[in-house]
């Protein structure tokens, strides 16, 4: 923490665990006039920049056939909350060459997940045991 953060009594409020190639939808707070409502913004994160309290993430998703990138501070109180639809597999913390990519090329991978597999029961499992071999003749 530096001492920026350290004398206003600022410090990482919320919990960002996401990654670059992560598809989220971010909900946003947005005040039109007296009333205040959530919007979605739903894309893919392509960039994480920075650390502690001025940290940021860019978000881009096609709107319409256009591409929009939108980027958002981490700790902004705008946000009411990141949402995480699936990760992709992706081996860059940058992903600027997705721009220059459309359609089904502009995919990614969806990350695969390993759970623990747990064990069957003996009883269950064939037994190598009650197996007998015909002798050779």
């Amino acid at each position: 923490m530096n001492k920026v953060e350290q004398i206003l009594g600022l410090g990482p409020k919320k919990e960002f665990d996401f990654r670059p190639g992560d598809t989220v939808k971010v909900h946003t707070k947005v005040v039109e006039g007296d009333t205040e409502r959530i919007q979605i913004f739903d894309g893919l994160i392509i960039a994480v920049k920075g650390s502690g309290t001025a940290r940021t993430f860019t978000v881009r998703k096609i709107s319409y056939g256009v591409g929009v990138e939108r980027v958002f501070p981490v700790n902004s109180p705008r946000i009411e909350k990141v949402e995480l639809v699936k990760s992709g597999k992706v081996r860059r913390a940058k992903l600027n060459y997705i721009r220059e990519l459309s359609g089904k090329a502009s995919r990614l991978q969806e990350k695969e997940e390993f759970e623990s597999v747990e064990q069957q029961p003996a009883a269950a499992q064939p037994s190598q045991e009650n197996k007998t071999d015909a002798p050779a003749q």
